[in-house]
């Protein structure tokens, strides 16, 4: 009954912006330095084409089953369907762990970006981490963010989609300002060393590739407030891959070819720098950073979204409390779950800007986890279910769901220790096995009232029968 209360709000056009708005985010800002200095231009070119193509067929499966279940919670919804109640949870709790990842990243690279903008004498000294000292004023920026970027999705999905559409576009915006500065001005020469450290180089900038194209994966998510048909929601999921795949590989070509190795290692926002340095002003390199809020603005929006509804999801099908299944009367939204995602981005800031890196990866962990089991629900349900109604489906889905899964797998061992971009001790690995405890401990306690009820209902059942 609660799930019908969820309003059909979104349009087409909200749900392309949600979705590649969600893609993008900031991580191009921030990040694009560290990815040409580890990889160099055409390695960092390989990570994105090969990450591209797993975001691809990830995608396809994805496809398929949200135009077949167009129901709200997404993987948990089809890996549920293929494997059963642990398997849906523990897609559904991998899944979320990107996303929660993304909303506390986000709460932390806001302050980070406002400091370029306009520097800050931050005071309120409150301790050091890994070297960086967090300070009082710096951790109110994002913190103040959350709490305007929980309020509005409280309020309802069509204001929030709305407001993504206008950043997304001026996210957009800026990019295509920092191409066309590069076709002109920028040198050739600068995308010199084409590779950096070889295949070692290529893999520390693949396994950030999970974490910043997560966000395709939202519109499943929301599919039951989605006004069009379920066939045209998969094709702009799949339209929303190539766009941000495309993106990524032009903002690589444009901080290549505006700045020099030298210049790459001396910067602390490359994209930012790339900017400035090609149209001879740093008012330019405002200008992205701008553009680079916005972005900040966007995958926070929708993965406050697009979590919300896993968490709604969950609690509908008692895996975890109840609590979070609570829908607005008024706003028409899942509001329980709202608030607790918005109390860990209030709370984020307060690790400081290292945890920007440790969130990235640890994330990547729990989305690619949820890539294998929905890759392998797909093939499932080919199998098991071959008169399933598929509006949108794909030819050759035994070599696209194989890939994904295989692509998956392999993705996964970049993660382990001893590989060029193994999680970082302790940092890292406490995110990942903290997460899983807390996702085991919900489990085992909503299964335990779950039989207790069960119980219950049968001793009602055999008295009545007496």
């Amino acid at each position: 009954m609660a799930r019908q209360q969820l309003k059909k709000t979104m349009s087409k056009s909200d749900v392309i912006f949600l979705a590649v708005g969600a893609m993008l985010g900031w991580g191009w800002v921030v990040l694009s330095g560290d990815w040409i200095l580890g990889a160099g231009f055409l390695g960092s070119i390989i990570a994105f084409v090969i990450g591209g193509l797993l975001i691809c067929l990830i995608g396809l499966t994805y496809a398929e089953l949200s135009s077949s279940m167009p129901e709200t919670g997404g993987g948990l919804v089809f890996v549920n369907r293929a494997f059963g109640r642990k398997m849906g949870f523990a897609a559904a709790w991998a899944v979320l762990a990107g996303y929660v990842t993304v909303i506390t990243f986000e709460a932390v690279a806001l302050p980070t970006v406002i400091d370029y903008i306009v520097p800050v004498n931050h005071v309120g000294y409150l301790w050091t981490l890994n070297d960086w000292p967090v300070y009082l004023t710096w951790v109110l920026i994002g913190s103040g963010g959350a709490l305007i970027l929980t309020l509005l999705n409280y309020v309802g999905a069509k204001p929030a989609a709305i407001f993504q559409s206008v950043f997304t576009i001026l996210m957009i915006a800026t990019a295509i300002l920092l191409l066309f500065g590069a076709s002109f001005n920028g040198s050739t020469a600068n995308l010199q060393p084409l590779f950096t450290d070889g295949t070692a180089g290529v893999i520390t900038v693949l396994v950030m590739v999970p974490f910043l194209f997560v966000g395709f994966d939202v519109v499943p998510q929301v599919a039951e407030e989605i006004n069009a048909p379920a066939k045209t929601i998969s094709r702009i999921l799949m339209i929303s891959i190539v766009c941000a795949v495309l993106f990524y590989l032009l903002i690589v070509y444009g901080v290549s070819a505006a700045l020099s190795q030298e210049q790459l290692e001396n910067s602390s926002l490359a994209t930012a720098d790339a900017m400035a340095s090609l149209f001879g002003s740093q008012a330019f390199g405002t200008i992205l950073v701008i553009g680079g809020v916005a972005g900040i603005i966007t995958s926070w929006n929708a993965f406050i979204i697009g979590a919300s509804r896993i968490l709604y999801a969950m609690a509908e099908r008692k895996m975890i409390p109840s609590w979070f299944m609570y829908i607005h009367p008024k706003y028409g939204t899942p509001t329980n779950a709202i608030l607790f995602l918005g109390a860990l981005a209030f709370l984020a800031p307060l690790l400081g800007r290292p945890a920007l890196v440790w969130i990235v990866n640890a994330g990547g962990v729990g989305m690619v986890v949820g890539y294998v089991l929905v890759a392998l629900a797909f093939l499932r349900l080919r199998k098991i279910e071959p008169e399933l109604d598929r509006p949108y489906k794909i030819k050759y889905w035994r070599t696209i769901g194989w890939g994904a899964v295989i692509m998956s797998v392999v993705f996964l061992t970049f993660y382990l220790p001893g590989m060029p971009a193994a999680l970082v001790w302790p940092y890292e690995w406490v995110m990942l096995i903290g997460w899983t405890a807390i996702g085991l401990g919900l489990y085992a306690v909503t299964n335990r009232k779950l039989a207790a009820a069960s119980t219950q209902e049968r001793s009602i059942a055999n008295d009545k029968r007496i």
